[in-house]
């Protein structure tokens, strides 16, 4: 992915069902910045020009994370969503990262189907926490 499919990314995460974007970090400057740290591990699929899937992942040198993974409803369950999460999961494994976290909201049912499928589990062993530094 590069920040030239920002729009179209935008774009489809808008219309997905359980994607929870916020204005400033999935802002185009956002994602150019998450970009710029992760030029390798993140990717889109799209067909004649077209992103029709797109998947974010990084890492901070220790674990890896996948955020914001989405295919086109019109292209679900062709192998789209495996593809991203498998090129995810082996760039992020030639930059020596080892384990992958995402958080899936547990409303998402179609998301959680795809990730239990794809051999993440769910951890109920740990209490999630965040903190907002910005209004």
């Amino acid at each position: 992915m590069t920040i030239a499919d920002y729009e179209q990314v935008f774009s489809l995460w808008n219309t997905t069902a359980g994607i929870g974007l916020r204005t400033l970090d999935d802002s185009e400057s956002g994602i150019r910045r998450f970009l710029e740290r992760n030029p390798r591990t993140c990717f889109v699929a799209e067909d004649e020009g077209v992103v029709l899937g797109v998947i974010l992942s990084g890492h901070d040198g220790r674990r890896g994370f996948i955020y914001h993974t989405a295919v086109h409803a019109g292209y679900r369950r062709r192998g789209l969503g495996t593809a991203l999460a498998a090129a995810a999961e082996n760039a992020l494994q030639e930059e020596g990262i080892h384990k992958i976290g995402l958080i899936a909201f547990r409303n998402n049912e179609s998301g959680n189907r795809f990730w239990e499928k794809a051999g993440f589990s769910v951890r109920e062993d740990l209490i999630y926490r965040n903190k907002s530094l910005t209004d």
